[in-house]
């Protein structure tokens, strides 16, 4: 029996890193590339390339014995960064995901996930925190909040039409916020969830008495943790459903909320000092009733679970940073 030949794009990001391990632990043969290797811990894909996707030559190269393509490769990070580089988003992942999917084409690849994101939803259904539950239909008409919705949505019609007229098998996912452990947790370009774990962990390692949340912390989110996060991958990957599907958790919470779970984990109280900052759209969580109905299942990971994990992870790399 000839072993399936996997191509993971952004293999040394968060996602891209445990998805390999993943993929590796179900018997593929698993290729890695990106713009670096994992930072936190040693890949286990077969083989790993440093390679950039925004030249043509380097997709065609990556891609030229997949038999499946999954498309995690993007230039992104959390609200400090995309609220910002919007020129630069737009033009990378541009390149980026139009290039990897004609190399896919071109070197005969059957089957091709691509990794969108709920940036794709309408800024204007997002206004309040008790935000109604976003479902995949929504998505039009189209008024994502910054440059990496627009283009994420773009590339999700792009999925569309190279399987309506070239014939290739596209699978498209809208994560909503997923976190754990091994991910950015510093330098601006971390989620919520990791950058309250560093500030909580500095804190309670330094004897700090509060922490810095931006805007009023009102505004609300769902949270999904990456054990979650690949199993549905994986399962919408088997799957015969094409068009776009949410993939995250469906409860919502506040940014305060959430400080105050993962003080609770840290066994801290510390207060909370709101300042000017990038907040996103005022509200967001996923509607799961298409994810349940396509994949008969939905994320089971509790979201202090996952704190937990992520937490106990972070303050030891806080814990690390403080000694030297």
């Amino acid at each position: 029996m000839t072993t399936t030949r996997v191509l993971v794009t952004g293999a040394g990001g968060f996602i891209g890193h445990h998805l390999v391990t993943y993929l590796k632990k179900l018997g593929y043969w698993v290729s890695g590339v990106d713009l670096k290797a994992p930072e936190f811990s040693i890949s286990d894909a077969d083989e790993f390339e440093i390679l950039d996707l925004r030249q043509w030559e380097n997709c065609l190269r990556a891609t030229r014995e997949a038999d499946q393509v999954y498309a995690l490769a993007a230039d992104m990070g959390g609200m400090g960064y995309i609220s910002i580089y919007h020129a630069e988003i737009l033009r990378n992942n541009t390149l980026i995901d139009l290039q990897t999917l004609e190399a896919s084409r071109l070197n005969g690849v059957q089957k091709l996930f691509y990794t969108s994101s709920a940036c794709v939803y309408p800024e204007f259904l997002q206004t309040n925190p008790n935000v109604t539950p976003l479902k995949e239909q929504d998505a039009y008409p189209a008024q994502p909040q910054d440059a990496y919705g627009w283009e994420k949505l773009y590339s999700e019609i792009m999925c569309q039409h190279y399987r309506q007229q070239y014939g290739i098998e596209t699978r498209v996912v809208r994560f909503h916020n997923i976190f754990g452990p091994y991910g950015t947790w510093e330098g601006g370009r971390e989620k919520a969830p990791a950058a309250l774990c560093r500030k909580i962990a500095y804190a309670r390692l330094t004897g700090a008495k509060e922490i810095e949340i931006w805007g009023d912390g009102e505004q609300t989110r769902s949270f999904c943790y990456i054990d979650d996060c690949l199993v549905g991958i994986y399962k919408l990957m088997l799957s015969d459903y094409s068009e776009p599907l949410n993939l995250g958790q469906d409860r919502m919470v506040t940014i305060n909320q959430l400080a105050d779970i993962i003080m609770k984990i840290a066994g801290v109280h510390l207060q909370k000092k709101h300042i000017e900052g990038p907040q996103g759209v005022r509200g967001r969580n996923s509607d799961n009733s298409h994810l349940k109905q396509v994949l008969n299942w939905a994320p089971e990971i509790s979201l202090e679970e996952g704190l937990s994990h992520t937490y106990q992870w972070i303050e030891k790399q806080v814990a690390e940073r403080l000694s030297k």
